[in-house]
């Protein structure tokens, strides 16, 4: 798939991979819609990045917000492209220490988001790609969904967490072959530690430890090198219906 002359929309674009995306995506030829809640960072890398950039305030669950972000995307050049990369965690055993069980709202509202919105974000997109005309072999889109080596190595307290990026993992290959009649691709990849804001606030030794669970190299994951890996997936046309793990061969302890 070839980028000069079209749109990608990412999700979580505002910072962290989806920010990293953007940039590796633009650097590639696209024109980029950033998809974020975040209004001043969403605005703050739009400046960053010039015309080529443009932002859309929008929730991953809501399908007016998606297909209203959508529809920029299309405006801009034929979207051949959308990467989702919004995500939350929250952490919390199946019951504490005192026996209480976890919070049902809070499990739902990972699933919804981590799930349900990448989902939401598919289904959407696929639909204005199938809308288009193909390229010279065929493909008309690329969908890159966001899992993580938890959907595989949940740790304690990530029962909520593990279960949503599991349920990503498991619908890579359905969506794959549901989409393969309109010429769409479908990969998921499965990140490891990243250095994204989320770890930002950690302490240098709690960073270090995380480091040192690292096979090789032992360190962080850049998130530039996921931003390199959606180009590489988006390059390929051979590659469908497949999980990539980026974790340097990082396999996650129960805690």
């Amino acid at each position: 798939m070839q980028l000069d002359g079209a749109s990608v929309l990412v999700t979580g674009g505002a910072s962290g991979l989806g920010a990293a995306t953007v940039r590796s995506l633009i650097a590639a030829g696209a024109r980029a819609v950033i998809v974020d809640r975040d209004e001043a960072r969403g605005a703050a890398l739009v400046a960053e990045l010039g015309d080529r950039a443009v932002f859309a305030k929008a929730d991953v669950t809501d399908p007016a917000q998606i297909e209203a972000a959508i529809a920029v995307a299309v405006g801009l050049a034929p979207l051949r492209v959308a990467v989702s990369c919004a995500g939350v965690g929250w952490a919390s055993r199946t019951i504490d220490r005192t026996g209480k069980p976890h919070d049902l709202e809070l499990f739902k509202t990972v699933i919804g988001i981590n799930l349900v919105g990448t989902f939401n974000v598919l289904r959407l997109a696929a639909a204005a790609m199938s809308r288009q005309d193909p390229t010279p072999t065929g493909e008309r889109g690329v969908i890159v969904n966001t899992a993580s080596v938890a959907a595989y190595d949940g740790q304690i307290g990530q029962i909520a967490y593990a279960s949503s990026k599991a349920g990503v993992v498991g619908m890579t290959l359905p969506a794959a072959r549901d989409l393969a009649p309109a010429g769409i691709r479908v990969v998921t990849i499965a990140p490891g530690i990243f250095d994204t804001p989320m770890l930002g606030a950690l302490p240098e030794d709690k960073r270090a430890a995380l480091a040192a669970d690292v096979v090789f190299p032992k360190r962080l994951g850049d998130p530039a090198e996921y931003g390199a890996m959606v180009a590489a997936i988006v390059g390929n046309g051979y590659l469908n219906g497949e999980t990539i793990r980026l974790d340097g061969s990082l396999r996650m302890p129960p805690k």
